[in-house]
């Protein structure tokens, strides 16, 4: 099982992510995702880091499509690719309506149908080609205007990998007709078929199989020394889950509220959004049950985090995503390495 992590440049001592990185490529690392959200942007981070690692793959996870036009993207892309030597990963996803209209002034409208002519397009431009494209969503050059199709003057890269962030059946299904990765999110192994079984569908009608694809998932990694002390993780991580379903997103559109629902936890998913949508966040936090702490992270004892390690790889999980816990970097990374040796054991 090959091994990741993600990080964002506005998540802390900018110096600390950067030594945090540097260090993780030490102990083996495969890649290194930076993400965008409402903070920092990625592809700036990014090409910092290309300038100091020198084997660890390096990915947008993800560029918000909809933030920029599909050929700004790509020249970001090729850029990154060019400054990395090769090693970087084009991770895209739709976001929501609250970051793409709340904070960029964007509608969110057909974002299936975006992020698939931006795909499109941003593939025409790493291959060189003339860029003239009428879409729904993307029409280039701009219809009644002056322009002419160009094409990029930059060396064509066509094989550039593209990953795609879904958590929706009709997202997972483009994923699997287009894509090159899949990054995943609120995964439980024993769900599994709630994301795959979709995934497989759009794979199929592209004439693919799993083969084709490199399936990525995350979750937060930390070791328990016992079973007292993984109940006090427990505990400490249902405000977050809590927000997942009952913060995340819109009132009238949370995506990881679906994904949860999905995997078997309608009612009890239904409960906590009611309850934080109300107002009682304690409440809120309250009904998480241990399951659904422990069956979307890998929190535990070590021997437990290893049995979860060896499920996901036989759910087809090819690349875990670890996010790993402690108060300081040594911490972190104490919790990395052996996180990182648990994976490359499980498959």
């Amino acid at each position: 099982m090959r091994t990741a992590t993600t990080v964002e440049a506005s998540g802390g001592d900018w110096r600390e992510t950067v030594e945090f990185v540097v260090e993780a490529e030490k102990l083996g690392l495969d890649d290194c995702w930076v993400a965008e959200a409402w903070g920092s942007d990625a592809p700036s981070a990014l090409g910092y880091l290309a300038a100091r690692t020198g084997r660890i793959r390096l990915g947008s996870g993800v560029i918000q499509v909809g933030t920029r036009s599909p050929v700004a993207i790509a020249q970001a892309a090729l850029t990154l690719h060019d400054m990395s030597q090769g090693r970087f990963l084009l991770g895209l996803g739709p976001s929501g309506p609250q970051v793409i209209e709340g904070l960029h002034g964007v509608p969110f409208a057909r974002p299936l149908t975006r992020l698939r002519e931006t795909i499109e397009v941003v593939r025409a431009a790493c291959a060189g080609e003339r860029i003239a494209y009428d879409g729904e969503t993307v029409a280039i050059p701009l219809p009644g205007g002056q322009g002419r199709p160009m094409r990029l003057s930059t060396t064509p890269v066509p094989d550039l990998p593209v990953f795609v962030a879904a958590l929706s059946p009709r997202m997972l299904e483009l994923t699997g007709r287009v894509a090159d990765g899949w990054l995943g999110t609120s995964f439980v192994p024993e769900g599994a078929d709630a994301y795959l079984a979709h995934l497989d569908t759009g794979l199929r009608a592209a004439g693919r199989d799993r083969s084709a694809i490199e399936v990525c998932q995350g979750a937060e990694v930390a070791f328990a020394t016992d079973e007292a002390d993984q109940a006090a993780m427990v505990d400490a991580r249902r405000p977050g889950i809590a927000f997942s379903l009952g913060g995340m997103g819109t009132a009238e559109r949370n995506f990881y509220f679906d994904a949860y629902r999905r995997q078997g936890w309608g009612e009890r998913a239904d409960a906590v959004r009611a309850a934080w949508q109300g107002g009682d966040r304690a409440g809120a936090a309250a009904l998480v049950t241990d399951e659904m702490v422990l069956g979307t992270t890998l929190v535990g004892t070590e021997e437990r985090v290893a049995a979860r390690l060896r499920d996901w790889a036989a759910a087809g999980v090819g690349t875990v995503r670890l996010y790993p816990a402690g108060e300081t970097l040594d911490e972190r990374l104490t919790t990395l390495a052996r996180a990182v040796e648990l994976a490359r054991a499980a498959g």
